[in-house]
This record gives structure tokens, sequence and C-alpha cells, in this order.
């Protein structure tokens, strides 16, 4: 249970991730994928990008670990992997330019990832000694 409410921490954790842009342009994620998702339906092709799919298909692989019995260790990883490439850049942009809207949105994700990681290595070390 702690393992899949982790992975529901890393998703919400993603929604709050701040970009900024230009001359007083900002959104939070969840409304950039919204307005992505809108777009997507109406031409696809201009939503097909890494720094889109990636983080999306991280969060689809996070929310799938949710529905299952016992969620996949290695399909988190990969959920983290694809999120983590976006707030990786916004943690670097956070850090070393000054947007502190933008660091303090990236790091409840990056934070939650660490924790998440650090849960999922106990449980296979524990796992290990079991055998």
């Amino acid at each position: 249970m702690r393992t899949k409410l982790l992975h529901l921490t890393l998703v919400l954790a993603s929604f709050v991730g701040y970009l900024e842009w230009g001359a007083d342009q900002s959104v939070f994620l969840l409304q950039a994928e919204a307005q992505l998702f809108a777009q997507g339906i109406s031409d696809p092709g201009s939503v097909v990008h890494p720094f889109t799919l990636l983080p999306v298909l991280g969060q689809i692989a996070l929310v799938w670990t949710l529905f299952q019995r016992s969620p996949s260790r290695r399909l988190a990883y990969l959920g983290i992997a694809g999120i983590g490439l976006l707030f990786g850049l916004l943690l670097f942009i956070g850090a070393t330019a000054p947007h502190p809207g933008i660091l303090a949105g990236a790091l409840p994700f990056s934070v939650m990832s660490i924790v998440t990681i650090r849960h999922h290595r106990r449980q296979a070390a524990q796992a290990g000694r079991g055998r």
C-alpha cells in the first residue's frame, strides 16, 4: 500500500511543475498537459515532441502501477525517468536562472522521486535477504 501511495504522490507532484517563459508567460504542468491534450485531438502531429511525450508516458506508467496488485518497480523507474527528464531540466533552469517558481515547482517531484527510489531499493534488499 505504501508503494502505491508513493506512486500516486509522484503523479500528483508532477502536476505542480511550473513553467515560465517570455514576458508574463507561465503555466503549471497540469494546465499545459490539458492544453496539449486538447490540441492533440485536433492536430496530433503538433504535440509530438520528446519533452511532451516522455513525461506523459511516465505519468501513464506510474498510474498503471496503481492498478497492479504488486506495483512494478521497473515500471515505476521508467515512469520516474520519463517525468524526470523534464523535471531535471526544470531543476537546472530554476537553479541557474533567477526563477524561484520553477525551482519550487520542480522540488516536490524531485524529492518524492528520491524517496520512492530508496523505498524500492529497500524492498528489493529485503526480498533478497528473505530468500
